[in-house]
């Protein structure tokens, strides 16, 4: 059976939502949705989508790191928009967050996110 351990954050401002933010299983780290919330709990950029990617990503380095891990390792992503409107403005944060080769990518929209205000969220799956 494969090794698996939670990963931990201080602060974590999922606690509350009763989410761990990411599970390291074998050489893989699991994380969950990371959407524009900061270290205290509070929505980043309300009303301003790149505001809200810039967030999403620093997030993502933090439960990456605290994995073993860093986002030139990530192979998986899946982002969720609640406005396919902003499909062109991810293809640029792509570009702007990874280099190639690029890692595979499922993309939807959705009606709503957790909280009101947030625009995008995205989990990935990294290796370590």
């Amino acid at each position: 059976m494969e090794k698996k351990q939670v990963i931990a954050l201080n602060p974590d401002p999922l606690a509350p939502y009763a989410i761990a933010p990411g599970w390291r299983v074998g050489d893989l780290l699991f994380l969950s949705g990371q959407a524009a919330i900061d270290e205290a709990g509070d929505i980043i950029g309300t009303d301003d989508f790149d505001q809200q990617v810039a967030q999403v990503f620093v997030n993502i380095d933090r439960v990456l790191a605290a994995g073993g891990s860093s986002r030139d390792k990530i192979v998986k992503v899946t982002i969720y928009l609640t406005d396919m409107a902003n499909f062109p403005q991810i293809v640029e944060a792509r570009k702007r967050y990874f280099s190639e080769p690029y890692p595979a990518d499922t993309i939807v929209e959705v009606k709503a996110l957790a909280i009101p205000g947030l625009m995008v969220e995205i989990d990935v799956i990294a290796t370590v």
